[in-house]
């Protein structure tokens, strides 16, 4: 979600084997380090000769020196002994096994060759990768921005996803929100508005802070590196055409709510698995007006989710994506990816965004789902009502106590249940919503635990979660395809705030738990034992 993308830097490790044909290969070698490498000898880096009239390079300097390379004498006798040695490699290579090369003696493969193309791999990476910090500027700000009064500084370390940054460490001489609210300002005073300042928990610390609280340290970034990019044209193109297929998506759930009045070859092949040749489409298109209502309610809930994200966003100045909206043809859509576009300001602020999307959500959700719950029992209404198989009130065990409480006994126990389209539509809304409250990832749920808890608890949230789904626990037969979405799509944890160590409040947290616990309980399918004892979705006797 508007983050940098992990990667990780592999030491890249070489070893040349000078061929006799591997003339492209030695050409490579030499445009490493042109200016050093044109008259210096590619093993000990001094001037010298080399024989062109082998196939192996071969240094006349090694042993010797400048003086005595000059001298024709040395020359003709170092040639004969490079001649004789050459012979003796030649009989060896023949005696080793052929994925063994054979190397002149004076080329080492862990000598000074190999450590330039080391460097020149670095250097490459350092030229690829993110703008680091000027060492300059480290200096000026720990000198200038740093000191008694604030924060005492005693160590450096990198930090950032790929060390471009600064961490500095040392102690805190002062109440963290007033020194970190002074150093920001002064930090612009010094510097421009060219770094980020980041208030973090000093990583491997000994203890808490004598103050209270987890021990604090400071993150420097460039701007550029920490900050969101802008959202790109063809990133508009994606979101719109995503929005038209889960346009598409949410008008399927809204014929196929209508199942009881299709043709017949239509409902054999969407309900019968042998069913191998596709019907007339054609035959579906009188049922389009009908299905608009359902459609509309499946879509309303979705955007009325990413309202509440922006409303949430909007007084903390907080800039937000475009949505990605996925299409599902089982509830309409799965939600939307909604990436932050600028850095938050700190945790509070996170879980207040986080929860206001599935919050708004799940309000409109629930109201559509209880009014169609008291239109279903109403006489009046029943030409609006649609026929659904009882066995998928199964499918929730809130929804489904809910469902029983209010419909009765007869009604849930039947086959079909005529129910509003309203109840679709809101039990769509929920379980989307409740879905993209779970606690992994950069769903709208991990980036609350995340901002509440921390990244430590996010973690074992996460990994509980994906425990849950693998089984089947959450979700039903939902459970596979959300879980490889997320793990696709939304498994990296959201970038830390700027001011990433004051706590959100006990009241948030309390009401954050609570949240993730009746979202369980919308996820958590009714097990047959408990089906059977209210009738739900279970024919028996009468």
């Amino acid at each position: 979600m508007g983050t940098i993308p992990n990667c990780s830097v592999i030491n890249p490790i070489f070893r040349f084997n000078l061929l006799p044909s591997s003339r492209s290969t030695t050409n490579k070698i030499r445009t490493l380090d042109r200016p050093n490498l044109k008259n210096n000898c590619f093993s000990c880096r001094r001037k010298s000769n080399w024989d062109r009239r082998i196939d192996r390079f071969k240094c006349f300097g090694v042993n010797g020196n400048d003086e005595e390379e000059n001298k024709p004498n040395s020359r003709a006798a170092t040639t004969e002994e490079s001649s004789e040695r050459r012979n003796d490699d030649d009989l060896k290579s023949e005696q080793t096994p052929a994925s063994i090369s054979s190397r002149p003696a004076g080329i080492s493969p862990e000598g000074p060759s190999y450590k330039s193309f080391q460097v020149d791999s670095f250097k490459l990476i350092e030229l690829l990768g993110p703008e680091k910090v000027d060492p300059s500027d480290v200096k000026l700000i720990k000198e200038k921005l740093f000191g008694y009064s604030t924060f005492w500084v005693t160590s450096e370390e990198p930090f950032g996803d790929l060390s471009e940054g600064v961490l500095f460490i040392g102690n805190l001489r002062g109440k963290k929100e007033a020194v970190f609210s002074k150093l920001q300002r002064q930090l612009g005073e010094i510097a421009g508005n060219k770094y980020n300042l980041f208030m973090v928990e000093e990583p491997n610390s000994d203890g808490p802070d004598p103050r209270g609280g987890p021990r604090v340290s400071f993150g420097l970034l460039r701007k550029e590196v920490s900050e969101p990019g802008p959202t790109t044209l063809w990133q508009y193109v994606i979101a719109l055409l995503l929005f038209v297929f889960t346009i598409g998506s949410c008008v399927e759930l809204g014929i196929a709510s209508q199942l009881n009045r299709l043709p017949p070859e239509v409902v054999k092949y969407f309900t019968d698995p042998d069913a191998s040749e596709p019907p007339d489409m054609q035959l579906l298109f009188p049922f389009v007006e009908s299905s608009l209502p359902l459609a509309y309610g499946v879509l309303g809930v979705q955007l009325f989710h990413e309202v509440g994200h922006f409303l949430a966003a909007f007084p903390k100045k907080v800039k937000l994506s475009i949505p990605y909206f996925i299409p599902n043809i089982t509830l309409g859509s799965f939600g939307a990816i909604t990436q932050f576009k600028s850095i938050l300001p700190d945790r509070r602020t996170k879980v207040d965004i986080s929860t206001a999307g599935p919050l708004a959500g799940a309000a409109l959700s629930f109201s559509m789902f209880f009014v169609g719950l008291l239109l279903s029992s109403n006489p009046d209404a029943t030409g609006d009502l649609v026929q659904v198989p009882s066995m998928l009130f199964q499918g929730s065990l809130l929804l489904g106590l809910i469902s029983r409480a209010t419909l009765g006994y007869t009604a849930m126990h039947a086959a079909t249940v005529s129910i509003h389209p309203l109840v679709i539509a809101g039990w769509c809304g929920l379980t989307t919503s409740a879905f993209n409250m779970l606690p992994v990832g950069c769903l709208d749920g991990g980036r609350a635990i995340q901002g509440a808890f921390g990244k430590n608890a996010l973690i074992g949230f996460g990994l509980t979660t994906y425990s849950l789904l693998g089984l089947g626990v959450l979700g039903g037969p939902l459970s596979l395809p959300w879980g490889l979405y997320v793990l696709i799509c939304q498994r990296t944890p959201e970038k830390p705030c700027l001011n990433d160590v004051s706590e959100v409040g006990t009241w948030r947290r309390t009401a954050l738990v609570v949240a993730v616990f009746l979202v369980v309980l919308i996820l958590l399918p009714l097990w047959d034992e408990l089906a059977e004892e209210l009738g739900i979705g279970l024919v028996t006797t009468f």
